[in-house]
């Protein structure tokens, strides 16, 4: 089992895991000069059109916590929450904590958490921000989303090396955390197509995809209607780099992340709902012994 290539890459994948995680390999070497706005190909399809009008109200609400089993190639890796943080000075924190377990850490020893940074209303980012520690390694980053210019400025260090990257955005600019939560408020229906930039491992991708259809889906958690996407994403300044995406979004009030699927060179990974939780609600957890959903 090659180790995972960022110390997120095992756990962001509920919309971007295909951007993130590209499987075995050291970190692209440095740009000639990082300050530049690093250039999008030509050979990447722009977006025909922007993100449509997003779905009231929100499904998600401060207190929100939910659980994760993360699986690699197979084999169970570690454990993902995700938290809908309080309202702070005008932004709407939601934050993505994991570990990889025992077994997992032979191979990749991982520990991080990111945080996304949402307008209470649009859901696009303002910051993004990863702290994590991989096999004794710090790696951080903070980026900054510039609406009116639709730029995205990133500060990073890695051990003792440093960098910043300048990148621009097409139609929606967002980062790998805060596009979980964004999908969920998109107005599904078959046939949807979705569209957009995304932030992750220190580059840009491009998704596109599209909703294909209504199904049920069985989980040890329970039993759900869900709507069924799928797509792929595209490394902006290479775009021979891409990498699919398969996710299951409950179809109700909650519209919860039930799984998600990326392929890497080598196989699957995958992140499945286990527990979810919300001011005012009894938790819920999932039951030994159920069927789980396969890929």
């Amino acid at each position: 089992m090659p180790p995972m290539r960022s110390a997120l890459a095992a756990s962001l994948i509920l919309l971007a895991t295909a951007a993130q995680a590209q499987g075995a390999g050291q970190d692209d070497p440095p740009d000639a000069d990082p300050q530049k706005t690093a250039p999008v190909s030509t050979n990447v399809a722009v977006c025909p059109n922007a993100l449509p009008a997003l779905h009231t109200p929100l499904a998600f609400m401060p207190g929100e916590n939910l659980e994760f089993d993360l699986d690699a190639m197979g084999a169970q890796a570690g454990k993902m929450t995700m938290k809908t943080q309080r309202l702070d000075k005008g932004v709407l924190p939601v934050q993505i904590d994991v570990q990889t377990n025992s077994f997992f850490s032979k191979v990749r020893r991982v520990k991080g958490s990111a945080v996304s940074y949402l307008h209470p209303r649009t859901l696009r980012p303002s910051r993004y921000t990863e702290n994590a520690t991989e096999n004794e390694v710090q790696r951080k980053v903070d980026v900054a989303f510039g609406a009116k210019d639709r730029s995205v400025k990133v500060d990073y260090t890695i051990g003792e090396r440093s960098g910043r990257y300048h990148y621009t955005y097409d139609k929606d600019g967002l980062d790998v955390a805060g596009a979980i939560y964004l999908m969920r408020q998109l107005p599904l229906k078959e046939g949807l197509p979705v569209c957009f930039d995304v932030y992750g491992i220190r580059k840009m991708w491009r998704m596109t995809g599209v909703v294909e259809k209504r199904e049920h889906v069985s989980l040890p958690i329970g039993e759900f209607d869900a709507w069924y996407l799928t797509g792929t994403a595209v490394r902006t300044d290479r775009p021979t780099i891409r990498r699919e995406v398969h996710v299951w979004i409950s179809d109700d009030a909650r519209r919860l992340p039930l799984v998600a699927v990326g392929t890497v060179d080598v196989g699957a990974v995958r992140a499945t709902l286990t527990a979810y939780s919300r001011p005012g609600d009894k938790k819920q957890r999932a039951q030994t012994g159920k069927e789980e959903l396969k890929w």
